[in-house]
């Protein structure tokens, strides 16, 4: 996958959620810009996470961000790499130790545009983060990475509690309960 076949996914892509769908057209425009998959696009460049969930779609894998102090999926800068699924799957596995991770489907399944604030050295910016379902057994051990305070599988039903009100994950959340209806 590079810039190209990213925009024409988001040529396609559908989604019920109006705050999603506010988001493609920002995200078709950075695929025309040169630094939009780099940190140096200072103004906002391309994210990739990787939403998982374990086989029988009972439990989501969460970190505690260290920078950021929230609960969310894993991911992170693509650092120039046009491959987005191939940065989710990276960022994932450095992030949890997983092998065992499986790309549900190469199509996008969830797009959030969301501020970073500002940090000494960084001034605030957008994330553009294209999200991928994953898959990935829940029995293998997790290593928790530099960026990370802690991880954890966390049921379905537990999310809300956990992570408080985020309309991002929530999102994801219910986008992977009708996949499952339709599995």
């Amino acid at each position: 996958m590079d810039r190209i076949a990213l925009r024409k996914q988001l040529e396609f892509y559908r989604t019920p959620f109006e705050e999603e769908s506010a988001f493609i057209a920002d995200f078709t425009l950075l695929t025309h810009d040169p630094l939009g998959y780099k940190r140096e696009q200072l103004d906002g460049h391309f994210t990739a996470s990787a939403w998982i969930v374990n086989k029988s779609r009972t439990h989501t894998l969460l970190t505690l961000h260290r920078k950021l102090g929230r609960w969310l999926q894993l991911g992170g800068h693509a650092d120039g790499n046009e491959n987005l699924i191939e940065v989710a799957l990276k960022e994932a596995e450095e992030e949890s130790g997983l092998t065992s991770l499986e790309l549900v489907d190469s199509t996008i399944f969830d797009l959030d545009k969301h501020i970073i604030p500002e940090r000494p050295h960084v001034k605030e910016h957008f994330h553009f983060d294209v999200r991928y379902l994953f898959e990935a057994d829940i029995n293998e051990p997790l290593v928790i990475s530099d960026e990370s305070v802690s991880l954890a599988w966390i049921t379905f039903d537990s999310v809300v509690d956990m992570i408080g009100y985020n309309p991002s994950i929530l999102r994801m959340l219910e986008k992977t309960s009708k996949s499952e209806i339709l599995l």
